[in-house]
Protein backbone atom coordinates (compact mmCIF):
# COMPACT_ATOMS: atom_id res chain seq x y z
CA UNK A 1 0.00 0.00 0.00
CA UNK A 2 1.28 3.66 -0.96
CA UNK A 3 1.61 6.25 1.45
CA UNK A 4 -1.30 8.01 -0.92
CA UNK A 5 -3.63 4.47 -0.53
CA UNK A 6 -2.61 4.58 3.43
CA UNK A 7 -3.57 8.18 4.10
CA UNK A 8 -7.13 8.17 2.06
CA UNK A 9 -8.06 4.96 3.94
CA UNK A 10 -7.23 6.26 7.77
CA UNK A 11 -8.98 9.35 6.37
CA UNK A 12 -12.12 7.86 5.08
CA UNK A 13 -12.69 5.02 8.03
CA UNK A 14 -11.21 8.32 10.49
CA UNK A 15 -14.84 10.33 9.37
CA UNK A 16 -17.28 7.86 8.65
CA UNK A 17 -19.01 8.26 12.12
CA UNK A 18 -19.48 12.04 11.26
CA UNK A 19 -21.38 11.39 7.69
CA UNK A 20 -24.23 9.46 9.32
CA UNK A 21 -26.43 12.39 8.45
CA UNK A 22 -29.77 12.74 7.82
CA UNK A 23 -29.60 15.73 5.50
CA UNK A 24 -27.37 17.37 3.14
CA UNK A 25 -25.09 19.94 5.45
CA UNK A 26 -24.98 23.62 4.14
CA UNK A 27 -21.64 24.42 3.44
CA UNK A 28 -19.63 28.30 3.55
CA UNK A 29 -15.94 28.27 2.31
CA UNK A 30 -14.97 32.18 2.84
CA UNK A 31 -11.32 32.48 1.39
CA UNK A 32 -9.44 35.62 2.22
CA UNK A 33 -6.58 37.10 0.09
CA UNK A 34 -2.75 37.48 1.07
CA UNK A 35 -4.30 36.93 4.88
CA UNK A 36 -1.07 36.76 7.37
CA UNK A 37 -1.54 33.91 9.93
CA UNK A 38 -0.98 36.00 13.02
CA UNK A 39 -3.37 38.66 12.09
CA UNK A 40 -6.44 37.67 14.67
CA UNK A 41 -6.62 39.43 17.37
CA UNK A 42 -7.34 35.60 19.30
CA UNK A 43 -4.19 35.13 18.89
CA UNK A 44 -3.24 38.20 20.71
CA UNK A 45 -2.25 40.52 18.54
CA UNK A 46 -1.30 43.78 19.94
CA UNK A 47 -3.62 46.19 18.43
CA UNK A 48 -5.78 44.73 15.37
CA UNK A 49 -9.20 44.06 15.88
CA UNK A 50 -11.32 41.35 14.29
CA UNK A 51 -13.86 40.82 16.54
CA UNK A 52 -16.17 38.07 14.33
CA UNK A 53 -12.86 35.83 13.32
CA UNK A 54 -12.13 35.80 17.50
CA UNK A 55 -15.52 34.86 17.83
CA UNK A 56 -16.04 32.73 14.50
CA UNK A 57 -12.38 30.57 16.22
CA UNK A 58 -13.71 30.85 20.10
CA UNK A 59 -17.18 29.00 18.73
CA UNK A 60 -15.26 26.52 16.50
CA UNK A 61 -12.04 25.25 15.81
CA UNK A 62 -8.88 26.90 15.48
CA UNK A 63 -6.15 25.01 13.32
CA UNK A 64 -2.75 26.39 14.73
CA UNK A 65 -0.18 24.70 12.15
CA UNK A 66 -2.42 25.34 8.68
CA UNK A 67 -0.25 25.70 5.67
CA UNK A 68 -0.15 26.44 1.54
CA UNK A 69 1.50 24.24 -0.40
CA UNK A 70 2.01 27.04 -3.13
CA UNK A 71 2.29 30.64 -1.74
CA UNK A 72 0.93 32.79 -4.51
CA UNK A 73 -2.77 33.34 -4.93
CA UNK A 74 -4.19 31.42 -8.25
CA UNK A 75 -2.10 28.12 -7.80
CA UNK A 76 -3.47 28.50 -4.16
CA UNK A 77 -6.86 28.74 -5.48
CA UNK A 78 -6.56 25.72 -7.76
CA UNK A 79 -4.93 23.40 -5.19
CA UNK A 80 -8.61 24.67 -2.61
CA UNK A 81 -10.89 23.58 -5.42
CA UNK A 82 -9.06 20.46 -6.92
CA UNK A 83 -7.47 19.14 -3.61
CA UNK A 84 -4.57 18.88 -5.56
CA UNK A 85 -0.74 19.67 -5.62
CA UNK A 86 0.37 22.17 -8.30
CA UNK A 87 2.52 19.70 -9.89
CA UNK A 88 -0.71 18.10 -11.00
CA UNK A 89 -3.23 20.77 -11.81
CA UNK A 90 -0.48 22.87 -13.60
CA UNK A 91 -1.96 26.86 -12.57
CA UNK A 92 2.10 27.78 -11.87
CA UNK A 93 1.14 31.26 -11.78
CA UNK A 94 -1.33 33.71 -11.41
CA UNK A 95 -2.17 34.36 -15.22
CA UNK A 96 -2.80 30.37 -16.14
CA UNK A 97 -6.81 29.31 -16.68
CA UNK A 98 -7.78 25.98 -14.05
CA UNK A 99 -7.57 23.46 -17.33
CA UNK A 100 -10.59 21.73 -18.53
CA UNK A 101 -11.41 18.48 -17.48
CA UNK A 102 -10.08 18.75 -13.42
CA UNK A 103 -13.00 18.25 -11.31
CA UNK A 104 -13.42 20.38 -8.82
CA UNK A 105 -15.53 20.00 -5.12
CA UNK A 106 -18.45 22.65 -6.48
CA UNK A 107 -18.54 20.88 -9.75
CA UNK A 108 -19.45 17.21 -7.29
CA UNK A 109 -21.31 19.12 -4.76
CA UNK A 110 -23.76 20.64 -7.50
CA UNK A 111 -24.04 16.71 -9.05
CA UNK A 112 -25.08 15.65 -5.64
CA UNK A 113 -27.56 17.97 -5.44
CA UNK A 114 -26.20 21.04 -3.85
CA UNK A 115 -27.66 24.93 -5.26
CA UNK A 116 -23.68 26.24 -5.30
CA UNK A 117 -22.40 29.38 -5.98
CA UNK A 118 -18.71 31.80 -6.40
CA UNK A 119 -19.22 35.11 -5.01
CA UNK A 120 -15.95 37.13 -5.56
CA UNK A 121 -12.65 36.55 -6.38
CA UNK A 122 -11.72 33.87 -8.97
CA UNK A 123 -8.54 35.01 -10.62
CA UNK A 124 -7.34 32.04 -12.77
CA UNK A 125 -7.26 32.83 -16.19
CA UNK A 126 -8.09 36.24 -14.82
CA UNK A 127 -8.36 38.22 -18.39
CA UNK A 128 -11.93 36.47 -18.09
CA UNK A 129 -14.43 37.22 -15.42
CA UNK A 130 -16.46 34.55 -17.58
CA UNK A 131 -19.17 32.30 -15.30
CA UNK A 132 -16.81 28.92 -14.27
CA UNK A 133 -18.01 25.00 -14.53
CA UNK A 134 -19.76 23.87 -11.31
CA UNK A 135 -21.44 26.54 -9.66
CA UNK A 136 -25.09 27.66 -9.87
CA UNK A 137 -24.74 31.51 -9.20
CA UNK A 138 -21.87 33.23 -10.21
CA UNK A 139 -20.84 37.01 -9.19
CA UNK A 140 -17.35 37.48 -9.86
CA UNK A 141 -14.95 40.23 -11.61
CA UNK A 142 -11.71 40.12 -13.76
CA UNK A 143 -8.41 39.33 -11.92
CA UNK A 144 -7.90 41.16 -8.98
CA UNK A 145 -10.80 43.38 -9.69
CA UNK A 146 -11.24 47.07 -8.20
CA UNK A 147 -11.65 48.12 -3.96
CA UNK A 148 -14.15 50.78 -4.81
CA UNK A 149 -17.12 50.69 -7.44
CA UNK A 150 -16.11 47.69 -9.42
CA UNK A 151 -17.77 46.25 -12.13
CA UNK A 152 -19.66 42.64 -11.63
CA UNK A 153 -20.53 39.83 -14.12
CA UNK A 154 -24.01 38.72 -12.22
CA UNK A 155 -24.42 35.50 -14.18
CA UNK A 156 -23.06 36.97 -17.14
CA UNK A 157 -24.71 40.47 -16.56
CA UNK A 158 -21.80 43.01 -16.31
CA UNK A 159 -22.66 45.96 -14.12
CA UNK A 160 -20.41 48.88 -12.60
CA UNK A 161 -21.63 48.25 -9.17
CA UNK A 162 -21.80 51.37 -6.18
CA UNK A 163 -19.83 50.46 -3.14
CA UNK A 164 -16.89 48.83 -1.46
CA UNK A 165 -16.39 45.82 -2.78
CA UNK A 166 -15.99 43.54 0.39
CA UNK A 167 -19.27 45.07 1.49
CA UNK A 168 -20.79 44.21 -2.12
CA UNK A 169 -19.50 41.04 -2.16
CA UNK A 170 -21.23 40.29 1.78
CA UNK A 171 -24.37 41.64 0.20
CA UNK A 172 -24.39 39.54 -2.61
CA UNK A 173 -23.43 36.17 -0.13
CA UNK A 174 -26.24 37.38 2.58
CA UNK A 175 -28.70 37.64 -0.69
CA UNK A 176 -27.51 33.99 -1.64
CA UNK A 177 -28.34 32.49 1.91
CA UNK A 178 -31.56 33.81 2.21
CA UNK A 179 -32.40 32.62 -0.94
CA UNK A 180 -31.56 29.26 -0.90
CA UNK A 181 -32.21 28.83 3.04
CA UNK A 182 -34.82 25.75 1.69
CA UNK A 183 -32.25 23.42 0.33
CA UNK A 184 -28.76 22.72 0.89
CA UNK A 185 -26.04 24.79 -0.72
CA UNK A 186 -22.50 25.78 -1.08
CA UNK A 187 -21.16 29.65 -1.06
CA UNK A 188 -17.76 30.14 -2.13
CA UNK A 189 -16.88 33.64 -0.72
CA UNK A 190 -13.53 34.86 -2.18
CA UNK A 191 -12.61 38.31 -0.82
CA UNK A 192 -10.31 40.67 -2.84
CA UNK A 193 -9.09 41.60 0.43
CA UNK A 194 -6.27 41.86 2.23
CA UNK A 195 -4.64 42.26 -1.58
CA UNK A 196 -2.01 45.11 -2.46
CA UNK A 197 -2.97 48.16 -3.13
CA UNK A 198 -4.64 47.80 0.34
CA UNK A 199 -7.61 50.04 0.36
CA UNK A 200 -9.81 50.11 3.27
CA UNK A 201 -13.45 50.91 3.63
CA UNK A 202 -14.17 54.56 4.65
CA UNK A 203 -15.13 53.25 7.67
CA UNK A 204 -11.63 52.01 8.83
CA UNK A 205 -9.61 54.55 7.33
CA UNK A 206 -7.96 56.39 10.35
CA UNK A 207 -8.04 53.20 12.81
CA UNK A 208 -4.29 52.29 14.22
CA UNK A 209 -2.97 55.77 12.71
CA UNK A 210 -1.09 55.99 16.37
CA UNK A 211 0.07 52.57 16.60
CA UNK A 212 3.95 51.55 16.74
CA UNK A 213 4.77 48.82 14.05
CA UNK A 214 6.90 46.35 14.86
CA UNK A 215 9.84 45.21 12.72
CA UNK A 216 11.09 41.67 12.74
CA UNK A 217 13.97 40.95 13.87
CA UNK A 218 15.54 39.38 10.25
CA UNK A 219 14.56 43.14 8.98
CA UNK A 220 18.10 44.74 9.48
CA UNK A 221 20.13 44.76 6.66
CA UNK A 222 23.09 43.57 8.69
CA UNK A 223 25.61 40.90 8.10
CA UNK A 224 24.60 38.99 10.97
CA UNK A 225 20.81 38.34 9.66
CA UNK A 226 22.20 37.71 6.21
CA UNK A 227 24.88 35.33 7.34
CA UNK A 228 24.05 32.14 5.16
CA UNK A 229 21.39 33.35 3.31
CA UNK A 230 21.34 32.86 -0.30
CA UNK A 231 22.52 36.11 -2.58
CA UNK A 232 19.33 36.56 -3.72
CA UNK A 233 17.26 37.05 -0.69
CA UNK A 234 19.48 39.99 0.08
CA UNK A 235 19.01 41.36 -3.52
CA UNK A 236 15.88 41.16 -2.95
CA UNK A 237 15.72 43.80 -0.94
CA UNK A 238 15.84 46.52 -3.19
CA UNK A 239 12.95 45.29 -5.63
CA UNK A 240 9.51 45.55 -5.72
CA UNK A 241 8.89 42.77 -3.33
CA UNK A 242 11.65 44.30 -0.67
CA UNK A 243 11.49 46.36 2.26
CA UNK A 244 13.82 48.89 0.67
CA UNK A 245 12.15 49.18 -3.01
CA UNK A 246 8.68 47.74 -2.07
CA UNK A 247 5.95 48.67 -4.45
CA UNK A 248 8.44 50.82 -6.93
CA UNK A 249 9.01 53.00 -3.68
CA UNK A 250 5.35 54.20 -3.55
CA UNK A 251 4.98 53.17 0.11
CA UNK A 252 6.13 53.53 3.30
CA UNK A 253 6.64 50.16 5.19
CA UNK A 254 4.28 51.82 8.06
CA UNK A 255 1.54 52.91 5.78
CA UNK A 256 1.78 49.50 4.56
CA UNK A 257 1.26 47.64 7.95
CA UNK A 258 -1.30 50.24 8.71
CA UNK A 259 -3.44 50.03 5.47
CA UNK A 260 -3.01 46.13 5.44
CA UNK A 261 -4.96 46.05 8.87
CA UNK A 262 -7.25 48.76 8.17
CA UNK A 263 -8.19 46.71 5.14
CA UNK A 264 -8.63 43.64 6.98
CA UNK A 265 -11.23 44.86 9.07
CA UNK A 266 -14.12 45.12 6.32
CA UNK A 267 -13.82 41.54 5.62
CA UNK A 268 -13.92 41.19 9.49
CA UNK A 269 -17.32 42.37 9.50
CA UNK A 270 -18.18 40.42 6.17
CA UNK A 271 -17.60 36.99 8.33
CA UNK A 272 -19.53 38.29 11.46
CA UNK A 273 -22.37 39.56 8.64
CA UNK A 274 -22.76 35.81 6.87
CA UNK A 275 -22.84 34.38 10.94
CA UNK A 276 -25.35 36.71 11.62
CA UNK A 277 -27.90 35.91 8.89
CA UNK A 278 -27.02 31.94 9.03
CA UNK A 279 -28.43 32.69 12.51
CA UNK A 280 -30.81 34.32 11.92
CA UNK A 281 -32.13 31.79 9.55
CA UNK A 282 -32.08 29.38 11.88
CA UNK A 283 -28.80 27.54 9.80
CA UNK A 284 -26.10 27.89 11.97
CA UNK A 285 -25.72 24.71 13.64
CA UNK A 286 -25.75 22.75 10.76
CA UNK A 287 -24.05 24.93 8.46
CA UNK A 288 -19.72 23.93 8.26
CA UNK A 289 -17.99 27.68 7.64
CA UNK A 290 -14.49 26.86 6.74
CA UNK A 291 -12.43 30.48 6.72
CA UNK A 292 -8.97 30.59 5.64
CA UNK A 293 -6.06 32.63 3.75
CA UNK A 294 -5.61 31.67 0.31
CA UNK A 295 -1.17 32.01 1.23
CA UNK A 296 0.64 34.10 3.82
CA UNK A 297 2.33 36.92 3.70
CA UNK A 298 5.45 38.34 5.01
CA UNK A 299 6.14 41.76 6.68
CA UNK A 300 9.47 42.67 6.50
CA UNK A 301 11.06 39.19 7.93
CA UNK A 302 14.28 38.57 5.85
CA UNK A 303 13.98 42.21 4.24
CA UNK A 304 10.73 40.89 2.61
CA UNK A 305 7.25 41.68 1.61
CA UNK A 306 4.69 40.03 -0.05
CA UNK A 307 4.65 35.82 -0.28
CA UNK A 308 6.55 33.23 -3.21
CA UNK A 309 9.29 32.24 -0.81
CA UNK A 310 9.13 29.40 1.53
CA UNK A 311 9.49 31.33 4.84
CA UNK A 312 6.98 30.55 7.67
CA UNK A 313 5.35 33.82 7.24
CA UNK A 314 4.67 33.22 3.66
CA UNK A 315 3.58 29.63 3.85
CA UNK A 316 1.30 29.99 6.90
CA UNK A 317 -2.02 30.73 6.85
CA UNK A 318 -4.93 31.78 9.43
CA UNK A 319 -7.73 28.69 9.25
CA UNK A 320 -11.12 28.33 11.24
CA UNK A 321 -14.07 25.60 10.98
CA UNK A 322 -17.24 25.92 12.44
CA UNK A 323 -20.04 23.43 12.91
CA UNK A 324 -21.66 22.80 16.13
CA UNK A 325 -23.32 19.60 14.56
CA UNK A 326 -19.85 18.34 14.35
CA UNK A 327 -17.36 19.75 16.75
CA UNK A 328 -17.56 21.31 20.01
CA UNK A 329 -16.90 25.44 20.76
CA UNK A 330 -13.02 26.62 21.58
CA UNK A 331 -11.07 23.54 20.18
CA UNK A 332 -7.50 23.96 18.49
CA UNK A 333 -6.16 21.59 16.16
CA UNK A 334 -2.32 21.28 16.25
CA UNK A 335 -1.60 19.04 12.68
CA UNK A 336 -1.09 20.55 9.74
CA UNK A 337 -3.53 21.61 7.57
CA UNK A 338 -3.48 22.63 4.09
CA UNK A 339 -5.28 24.35 1.39
CA UNK A 340 -5.29 20.82 -0.34
CA UNK A 341 -7.51 19.67 2.36
CA UNK A 342 -10.34 21.81 1.91
CA UNK A 343 -11.78 20.14 -1.26
CA UNK A 344 -12.21 16.54 0.93
CA UNK A 345 -13.40 18.17 3.43
CA UNK A 346 -15.90 20.14 2.36
CA UNK A 347 -17.41 16.22 0.06
CA UNK A 348 -16.61 14.58 3.00
CA UNK A 349 -18.84 16.84 5.30
CA UNK A 350 -21.55 16.87 2.69
CA UNK A 351 -21.28 12.91 2.43
CA UNK A 352 -20.48 13.36 -0.94
CA UNK A 353 -17.90 11.24 -2.77
CA UNK A 354 -14.35 12.49 -3.00
CA UNK A 355 -12.42 11.64 -6.57
CA UNK A 356 -9.39 9.59 -6.47
CA UNK A 357 -7.54 12.67 -7.99
CA UNK A 358 -7.49 14.61 -4.84
CA UNK A 359 -4.21 14.73 -3.32
CA UNK A 360 -5.51 16.11 0.24
CA UNK A 361 -7.57 14.35 3.30
CA UNK A 362 -10.78 15.50 5.26
CA UNK A 363 -9.95 17.79 8.41
CA UNK A 364 -12.92 16.33 10.03
CA UNK A 365 -10.55 13.47 11.93
CA UNK A 366 -8.21 15.93 12.84
CA UNK A 367 -10.78 18.03 14.41
CA UNK A 368 -12.18 14.99 15.96
CA UNK A 369 -8.63 13.50 17.14
CA UNK A 370 -8.76 9.97 15.34
CA UNK A 371 -6.72 8.49 13.24
CA UNK A 372 -2.36 8.86 12.19
CA UNK A 373 -2.17 13.00 10.77
CA UNK A 374 0.77 14.03 8.13
CA UNK A 375 3.80 15.50 9.59
CA UNK A 376 4.65 17.09 6.11
CA UNK A 377 3.75 18.41 2.88
CA UNK A 378 6.19 19.26 -0.26
CA UNK A 379 5.67 22.97 -1.26
CA UNK A 380 6.23 24.17 -4.69
CA UNK A 381 6.88 27.88 -6.33
CA UNK A 382 7.45 28.60 -9.83
CA UNK A 383 9.40 31.22 -10.93
CA UNK A 384 7.59 34.40 -13.15
CA UNK A 385 8.54 35.92 -15.51
CA UNK A 386 6.82 39.44 -14.47
CA UNK A 387 8.41 38.83 -10.68
CA UNK A 388 11.71 37.16 -11.41
CA UNK A 389 13.22 38.38 -8.09
CA UNK A 390 12.12 34.83 -6.67
CA UNK A 391 13.69 31.47 -8.02
CA UNK A 392 11.70 28.14 -8.54
CA UNK A 393 11.70 26.84 -5.19
CA UNK A 394 10.73 22.66 -4.17
CA UNK A 395 10.62 22.05 -1.09
CA UNK A 396 9.77 19.78 2.05
CA UNK A 397 7.87 21.41 5.37
CA UNK A 398 7.95 18.70 8.31
CA UNK A 399 7.40 19.20 11.80
CA UNK A 400 10.60 19.85 12.52
CA UNK A 401 12.63 21.17 9.05
CA UNK A 402 11.97 23.78 6.58
CA UNK A 403 14.07 22.54 3.35
CA UNK A 404 14.03 24.90 0.31
CA UNK A 405 16.01 23.70 -2.58
CA UNK A 406 16.41 26.51 -5.75
CA UNK A 407 16.30 25.81 -9.17
CA UNK A 408 17.34 27.77 -11.90
CA UNK A 409 20.33 29.67 -9.62
CA UNK A 410 23.30 29.49 -8.69
CA UNK A 411 22.99 29.70 -4.51
CA UNK A 412 22.98 28.25 -1.46
CA UNK A 413 19.68 26.08 -0.30
CA UNK A 414 18.26 26.55 3.01
CA UNK A 415 17.18 24.05 5.89
CA UNK A 416 16.23 25.64 9.08
CA UNK A 417 15.27 23.35 11.94
CA UNK A 418 11.99 25.15 13.25
CA UNK A 419 11.50 23.77 16.46
CA UNK A 420 15.14 25.19 17.61
CA UNK A 421 15.10 28.27 15.05
CA UNK A 422 11.54 29.28 14.18
CA UNK A 423 12.71 33.15 12.96
CA UNK A 424 14.77 30.98 10.43
CA UNK A 425 18.18 32.58 10.84
CA UNK A 426 20.59 29.63 10.96
CA UNK A 427 20.58 27.92 7.78
CA UNK A 428 21.87 24.78 8.34
CA UNK A 429 23.15 24.70 4.73
CA UNK A 430 24.80 28.34 4.84
CA UNK A 431 28.42 26.83 5.36
CA UNK A 432 28.41 24.02 2.67
CA UNK A 433 30.67 24.48 -0.01
CA UNK A 434 29.12 23.96 -4.06
CA UNK A 435 31.29 22.99 -7.00
CA UNK A 436 30.87 21.89 -10.24
CA UNK A 437 31.31 18.49 -12.51
CA UNK A 438 30.48 18.21 -15.62
CA UNK A 439 28.40 20.91 -16.00
CA UNK A 440 26.10 19.86 -12.86
CA UNK A 441 25.98 21.68 -9.70
CA UNK A 442 27.18 19.69 -6.35
CA UNK A 443 27.28 19.99 -2.74
CA UNK A 444 30.05 18.80 -0.59
CA UNK A 445 28.99 18.40 2.85
CA UNK A 446 31.19 17.13 4.62
CA UNK A 447 29.01 16.70 8.17
CA UNK A 448 27.58 13.07 7.62
CA UNK A 449 24.81 13.52 9.76
CA UNK A 450 23.44 16.92 8.36
CA UNK A 451 24.50 15.06 4.18
CA UNK A 452 22.36 11.93 5.74
CA UNK A 453 19.22 14.32 7.10
CA UNK A 454 19.29 16.52 3.48
CA UNK A 455 19.79 13.07 1.25
CA UNK A 456 16.56 11.51 3.02
CA UNK A 457 14.53 15.24 3.04
CA UNK A 458 15.77 14.86 -1.28
CA UNK A 459 14.00 11.28 -1.33
CA UNK A 460 11.08 12.36 1.06
CA UNK A 461 10.12 15.31 -1.59
CA UNK A 462 11.04 13.12 -4.46
CA UNK A 463 8.34 10.20 -2.80
CA UNK A 464 5.41 12.54 -1.91
CA UNK A 465 5.83 14.08 -6.12
CA UNK A 466 5.74 10.63 -7.12
CA UNK A 467 3.00 9.37 -5.24
CA UNK A 468 0.90 12.74 -5.87
CA UNK A 469 1.36 12.28 -10.05
CA UNK A 470 4.23 14.29 -10.19
CA UNK A 471 7.56 13.78 -11.59
CA UNK A 472 10.80 14.48 -9.65
CA UNK A 473 14.04 15.55 -12.03
CA UNK A 474 17.05 14.28 -11.02
CA UNK A 475 18.85 15.44 -7.94
CA UNK A 476 21.04 17.95 -9.48
CA UNK A 477 22.64 18.41 -5.58
CA UNK A 478 24.58 15.94 -3.36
Amino acid sequence: MTRKDFLKAASGAAAATLLAQTKKRNLVFILADDHRFDQLGCLGHPWLKTPHLDRLAQKGVLFENAFVTTSLCSPSRASILTGQYVHSHQVTDNVSPLPAGLTTFPQVLQKHGYRTALIGKWHMGGDSDEPRPGFDHWASFRGQGDYNNPTINFNGDRRKTQGYVTDILTDEAVRFIDENRSRPFLLYLGHKAVHADFSPAERHKDWYGDVEIPRPASMADSEENYRGKPDWVRRQRNSWHGVDGMYDRRVRFDDFVRNYSRTLMAMDDSVGRVYNELDAKGLLNDTLIVYMGDNGFLFGEHGLIDKRAMYEPSIRVPMIAHCPDLFDAGRRASGMALNIDICPTMLEAAGAPIPSSVHGRSLLPLIAGEGDWRTEFVYEYYWERDYPQTPTVVGLRTDQYAYMRYHGVWDLDELYDIKRDPGQMNNLLGKVRITTESGRLFYQISDPELKKLVSDLDGRIARVVRETGGRMEPTWKG
